[in-house]
């Protein structure tokens, strides 16, 4: 199945000054950038066939693929002055490359790369910006035994803040406080970034129109837009505080979300 993967945006809550044009997906985890990881996990499931929505910062993520040494993160032999891998990350991967415009919004982004998606009954998409350890089969699985024309993933509301309960009113002065609750204890939920789509979620998109609140906003309206909810392991890389924490999980061996690694270590050990 297709991954359309949108790696445009400016990343500004990321960047360190005007002169940093690195994309936020290009941010490091690691001695690898967010992408990478992205990648990695939708491969972990079978999902090679990759279609990169590009924008601003393009030529970094083109550098990174056109110059990719597997040593930084295989094992290998060297023999003679000969490099044997032992293992590979993206040598049956397929990556297809696409400008899809500086400013456009995702829905745009999408739009554009339709043609690198077409005689897909479905494909997945993803902002690149965001690791998970959820599983992906079941989560394709459920949606393609509905008739909904798009699935996403929602998690708890991320947010540390508490939210307060009054007596009175919001213009009513001071109130008494009935209850406060830590906003992840809400009965809402947030978009998690991971999607399921059928072609159907074309027909929804306007010209530089929004996946989430055009597109996926009519499905639901429609009744054809599908929830999967997750409570483990998401994390999202907005700013720099929440991919620095990413980083440090990295460097701790605190990787949930590297699935790949289980497998590599089970092997090993079986």
């Amino acid at each position: 199945m297709k991954v359309v993967l949108f790696c445009g945006g400016y990343g500004m809550r990321m960047r360190n000054g005007p002169a940093d044009d690195v994309p936020k997906p290009m941010q490091l985890v690691g001695p690898r950038p967010l992408l990478w990881h992205v990648m990695r996990y939708y491969a972990h499931f079978g999902h090679r066939d990759f279609v990169l929505a590009l924008g601003y910062g393009a030529r970094h993520i083109k550098d990174f693929f056109l110059t990719y040494t597997e040593t930084a993160s295989n094992d290998f032999v060297l023999h003679n002055g000969q490099v044997e891998l032992l293992s590979t990350d993206i040598s049956d991967w397929s990556i297809t490359f696409v400008h899809t415009g500086i400013e456009s919004p995702i829905g745009e982004r999408l739009r554009r790369v339709r043609e690198y998606v077409a005689g897909e009954e479905m494909f997945l998409a993803n902002y690149a910006d965001v690791l998970t350890d959820a599983p992906l089969d079941t989560m394709i699985d459920t949606f393609a035994a509905s008739d909904a024309g798009a699935s996403m993933m929602v998690v708890p509301p991320q947010s540390s803040f508490h939210c307060v309960e009054l007596d009175g009113g919001p213009d009513s002065g001071a109130s008494r406080v009935r209850s406060i609750s830590s906003a992840s204890r809400l009965p809402v939920w947030e978009n998690a970034g991971f999607f399921v789509l059928r072609q159907e979620v074309f027909d929804h998109l306007p010209e530089n129109g929004d996946l989430v609140e055009d597109a996926c906003g009519t499905l639901a309206e429609k009744g054809r837009l599908l929830a999967y909810p997750y409570r483990g392991f998401w994390q999202p890389a907005d700013t720099f505080k929440e991919r620095a924490a990413l980083d440090a999980a990295y460097e701790s061996g605190e990787r949930p979300w590297m699935l790949w690694e289980k497998r590599r270590t089970a092997g090993t050990n079986g």
